[in-house]
């Protein structure tokens, strides 16, 4: 049994400082993968490294705000001199803004949301296309919620954002399915011990709910085993 099943291949992830980022980035490396992790904390980014360090994988910071106009071609320029090609990108950053009623949301906000949780995901599907085509099978998971296809109330806000990054994404998908060795899919979570779930649901048991590395564990599986084009589940 090979115990490094990714030995060789580059991966992205974002938002990966924290949570399932964090636990993700950590898993892939140990199962072979050169990882750059990226996120707006340069401290969480650290303690991940060291993570990945010590037990024996490798992994790049790149400390940046994803909402910036020129990071994300910064980031994109910066891994094109050192790495050929992008065998896998986990686009899991996002940002969740305040729960609130449709009438009270707050447009500066709202936009803010938008920015991160969409426009800088089409950015990051630009900037790393062509890495991604030149991958043996590039794959591109995008960490998805309920809220999306299924309306709650004071939810709207941020399922609106996810709804609209699950078009781009499927959209993605689709356009380079017949043309490319790249594949989709979105991941729903579910419920998670994390920060977000935590400003979501501030009396909830966080013991209540699968830690993220249960979600990494399914992220790692589908970089081993890959997916058909256009898949979607969720996990738990």
């Amino acid at each position: 049994m090979n115990d490094k099943p990714l030995d060789g291949q580059l991966a992205l992830v974002t938002g990966a400082s924290r949570g399932i980022g964090a636990a993700t980035a950590i898993s892939l490396a140990a199962a072979g993968a050169h990882v750059v992790v990226t996120a707006r904390t340069a401290k969480g980014l650290e303690q991940v490294e060291q993570a990945i360090f010590d037990a024996g994988g490798a992994a790049t910071i790149a400390p940046l705000d994803l909402t910036q106009t020129d990071s994300i071609a910064r980031l994109a320029a910066a891994i094109g001199e050192r790495w050929k090609a992008l065998d896998l990108l986990v686009l899991n950053a996002a940002t969740l803004g305040s729960l609130a009623a449709v009438p009270s949301i707050d447009p500066k906000e709202f936009a803010s949301v938008l920015t991160l949780n969409v426009s800088a995901q089409a950015a990051l599907l630009a900037a790393f296309d062509p890495m991604l085509r030149r991958a043996a099978a590039g794959k591109v998971i995008g960490l998805t919620s309920s809220v999306a296809r299924t309306p709650r109330a004071y939810w709207g806000a941020y399922g609106a954002s996810k709804a609209a990054f699950e078009t781009l994404l499927g959209a993605y998908g689709d356009e380079v399915e017949q043309i490319a060795r790249v594949r989709t899919t979105i991941l729903d979570p579910g419920a998670t011990r994390t920060k977000m779930r935590e400003r979501a649901y501030p009396g909830e048991d966080p013991q209540s709910v699968k830690p993220p590395e249960d979600v990494a564990d399914r992220i790692l599986a589908l970089a081993i085993d890959g997916f058909p084009p256009q898949h979607r589940e969720r996990v738990g």
